[in-house]
């Protein structure tokens, strides 16, 4: 089971119980009167109503400390389900899982962005129908969808703002579009965002300061602190891609700019080094085969890039004092030789405090962070004071008719 526990309690007396329960920890009648103040029969009454929406389950009886042992309550996955949504440069994840965040199936396909808003999510809609029969669910049973997108996100409406990579998705609600079919509350944020989520939740779940950094087609981060995901004033936060090196003074950015890190050290501008030098490279796969197989000079191009990253991540270092950057993408997977070329840099001009305890490690969870993340990002909603407190007023009144 991933951390999906919330910052905050809530502040209505069923909700208050639920959150204390979101840790997975269980918990006897007397400890949640204990914690929340209420009364024992009125924490009852509302143990009786998240049971009835299947949210939290009995558990295993604790020890007797003399009379009848008592019984204990935990979050329970129950019959609900959320969508977690991964689409990237040329590929789709997608997964569906229970409230407790355990994946029930998953699916993928290769499908380029460019092809557009309709046919990308058009396909999401085929493939979530297909997963959520094959677990024996039906559409009653989704609650909420998250999404990752590979371009900025404007988080309170969910649309994508001037994406450099995603020709005729500007401004287009793929809320509305994916609500339309599943009329289900829909989350979406930029990849990196939800890769951090799902990196944390999975690797690093103590950890409160913590930056995901995504170098595959495009480069971002995913900044987290004090155990809270920071978009910023306009959702993006992490928005590295388009820092500018340097050293180079000539490459030109699709974005406009020249020395964009993205433009110098992401996958596709390695292969284009690489292909300069006489090394024929397309893609981030063809250059993590390369160094994979020893090629000198990709390790060295590799290197470089990873040096180049570093002096963007020094300055992050010293703004916000992450005590974990975790390093993933599809070029993440050249192995050492980017992470050594960061630490290089890091390690070099940082200060010492700073890096005293700072770890700089490889993704453990790999490319299942991002699908991972969004799901996580739909109980979020769920499972929210505000949600859940909306879903006993539902029951309150269906009970009443």
């Amino acid at each position: 089971m991933v951390d999906i526990s919330p910052a905050a309690l809530g502040t209505s007396a069923t909700s208050d119980i639920f959150q204390i329960l979101r840790d997975g920890r269980p918990r006897t009648r007397t400890e949640l009167a204990r914690i929340t103040g209420l009364a024992r029969s009125t924490v009852g009454l509302r143990i009786d109503s998240l049971m009835q929406l299947g949210l939290i389950g009995p558990a295993d009886t604790a020890p007797s400390t003399g009379g009848r042992p008592s019984s204990q309550f935990a979050l329970t996955g129950g019959n609900k389900v959320v969508l977690g949504v991964d689409i990237g440069a040329t590929h789709v994840r997608i997964a569906v899982s229970d409230l407790v965040g355990r994946p029930l199936s998953e699916d993928s396909g290769i499908i380029d962005i460019t092809e557009g808003p309709e046919t990308v999510l058009n396909w999401v809609i085929k493939a979530g129908d297909r997963l959520i029969g094959r677990v024996g669910r039906s559409l009653d049973d989704l609650l909420a969808i998250g999404v990752g997108l590979p371009g900025p996100v404007e988080h309170s409406s969910g649309r994508p703002i001037n994406p450099p990579i995603m020709p005729g998705w500007d401004n287009f609600d793929v809320p509305a579009w994916l609500g339309s079919h599943f009329d289900v509350p829909v989350l979406v944020d930029n990849d990196v965002n939800i890769m951090a989520i799902g990196e944390r939740a999975a690797a690093w779940p103590q950890v409160d300061h913590l930056i995901f950094v995504k170098v595959a087609t495009g480069i971002g981060a995913g900044v987290i602190s004090r155990g809270m995901l920071q978009r910023g004033a306009q959702g993006v936060a992490g928005d590295i891609g388009h820092v500018r090196v340097f050293r180079d003074n000539e490459t030109v950015c699709h974005c406009g700019n020249v020395g964009c890190i993205e433009a110098v050290a992401s996958g596709p501008a390695l292969a284009a080094a690489l292909t300069a030098q006489g090394i024929p490279a397309e893609t981030s796969r063809d250059v993590v085969e390369l160094v994979r197989g020893g090629n000198p000079k990709a390790i060295q191009t590799v290197r470089q890039a990873g040096r180049d990253l570093g002096e963007i991540l020094n300055a992050c270092i010293s703004l916000i004092n992450p005590s974990v950057i975790v390093i993933g993408g599809a070029m993440a997977q050249a192995g050492e030789h980017l992470i050594a070329g960061v630490r290089e840099v890091v390690y070099a001009r940082s200060m010492p405090l700073a890096t005293q305890h700072l770890q700089i490690s490889q993704s453990s969870v790999g490319v299942n962070a991002a699908v991972l993340g969004a799901s996580i990002l739909a109980i979020h909603h769920v499972l929210s004071p505000e949600s859940v407190e909306a879903m006993v007023v539902d029951l309150a009144d269906a009970a009443a008719r």
